[in-house]
């Protein structure tokens, strides 16, 4: 059921009918207090024209990101449900991302009215929170101010987002955590000891954990293993956290974390190197040099595992609130053209781990912490940061529930060394 009243909401659903070929997926109220669309489920909220001016210069996801990042617009109900909504209705009326440009710039009464509401003027700037890189793709300047974006934005941040272990990737899980009631914590530690029973770590074995995030693995790997752990990062952030951990634990002795670009490391051979959710970061040109890093770093018949999420299409980066709020110069591929690459570079792959799954379930626990934290989030990083994670975890979150992003762990060996008496793979 709709509303019928002819005021402003329904003049600009009138004229988004062409760019949306049909009627509006779910509600709409302006900042007039009109509103149109459905009655029932979420409502897409306009609080001013620069919502309006934002998608008609920048049509799509980029638009509504900007504007939802900003306040411009809101969403009444759940944000899960009204992406949902949205992105069913054009998917089953063919309107792809690159579309919604064409029809927007076509649609002479939507411009008409943007005109009339004051929303035609020039573009305007972008939020505060959208990443500014500057400098050759991948250079060693411009990937640090990328990862900086990210993962420099501070670690009390990511302490009201993570578990305890302060793990930034998926965890394992031995099944729905609906049905075990297992807890992300236990679920990251079972994805830690993985890792490293892969990898054949033991006492005193030398392992170099490659963009080492916030220590979780280099911490477990010298806890639980007895592993003499080099971590690097390029995040100053990240050391310092790390640093912290080690001094607390008394493990100065087994952990080193260096402030490092992985391309700079020269102090091999390890007897085992993994690389966690880290390899989407070094870009697709420069993956063969990653691929090289971590083959000429670990010992003949030591063990490679890489951790990497996987997406095909044409959004490599994550499509363009990904790429221009979250991990800006970020490239996925298919898992198959991963293994290819690995092998390319002289590393035998021995296992494939599909884990898709259970990055719903990480992700869902997070986005459950995130929210309980809300108010100490927005305290911390400013409303507008925060609605930027909120509109990312939620997203991701679907990404990976619906098959359009996966992640893998696949473990690899340098050839040569004594012949396999045993390899884990589970």
């Amino acid at each position: 059921m709709s509303t019928s009243s002819p005021d402003l909401a329904l003049r600009i659903a009138d004229a988004l009918v062409p760019v949306l070929r049909g009627p509006l997926p779910m509600g709409l109220r302006v900042w007039d207090g009109s509103r149109a669309g459905p009655v029932e489920g979420p409502v897409v909220v306009l609080r001013s024209p620069r919502a309006l001016q934002r998608l008609l210069w920048s049509p799509g996801e980029l638009g509504a990101s900007q504007a939802y990042v900003t306040g411009e617009l809101d969403i009444e109900g759940d944000v899960g449900e009204a992406l949902d909504l949205a992105r069913e209705a054009l998917t089953a009326r063919g309107v792809t991302g690159a579309g919604v440009a064409v029809l927007v710039r076509s649609a002479p009464r939507l411009v008409a009215l943007a005109r009339e509401l004051g929303a035609f003027g020039k573009p305007l700037p972008p939020p505060a929170s959208q990443a500014r890189l500057r400098g050759r793709l991948h250079s060693l300047g411009r990937d640090r101010s990328a990862i900086s974006h990210h993962y420099d934005l501070s670690n009390a941040f990511y302490e009201l987002l993570l578990d305890p272990h302060m793990a930034y990737s998926s965890a394992w899980f031995s099944d729905h955590p609906s049905a075990t009631g297992q807890s992300l914590e236990s679920a990251q530690a079972a994805k830690l000891g993985l890792v490293c029973r892969k990898i054949g770590l033991t006492e005193g074995s030398r392992f170099l954990d490659v963009g080492c995030g916030w220590g979780s693995l280099s911490l477990y790997a010298a806890e639980h293993f007895g592993a003499r752990v080099t971590g690097v990062t390029i995040a100053a952030e990240q050391k310092r956290f790390i640093d912290a951990r080690v001094r607390e634990r008394g493990l100065e002795d087994l952990v080193t974390i260096r402030l490092q670009d992985y391309r700079d490391v020269a102090d091999g051979p390890y007897d085992a190197v993994a690389s966690i959710e880290m390899g989407e970061h070094v870009g697709q040109g420069t993956y063969p040099t990653y691929v090289s890093v971590l083959r000429e770093a670990v010992k003949p018949g030591g063990h490679v595992l890489v951790q990497q999420m996987s997406r095909r299409g044409r959004h490599p980066g994550g499509g363009p609130f990904i790429e221009s709020f979250i991990a800006p110069d970020m490239h996925m591929r298919p898992v198959g053209e991963t293994v290819e690459l690995l092998e390319a570079g002289g590393l035998e792959v021995r296992d494939v781990h599909a884990m898709r799954e259970h990055y719903v379930w990480t992700v869902d626990a997070w986005l459950d912490t995130f929210e309980k934290n809300w108010t100490a989030v927005v305290d911390l990083v400013g409303e507008e940061v925060a609605r930027v994670w909120r509109l990312y975890l939620v997203g991701g979150g679907q990404a990976f529930r619906d098959g359009r992003m996966g992640v893998d762990q696949i473990l690899a060996r340098r050839p040569g060394g004594p012949a396999l008496a045993h390899e884990t793979v589970r």
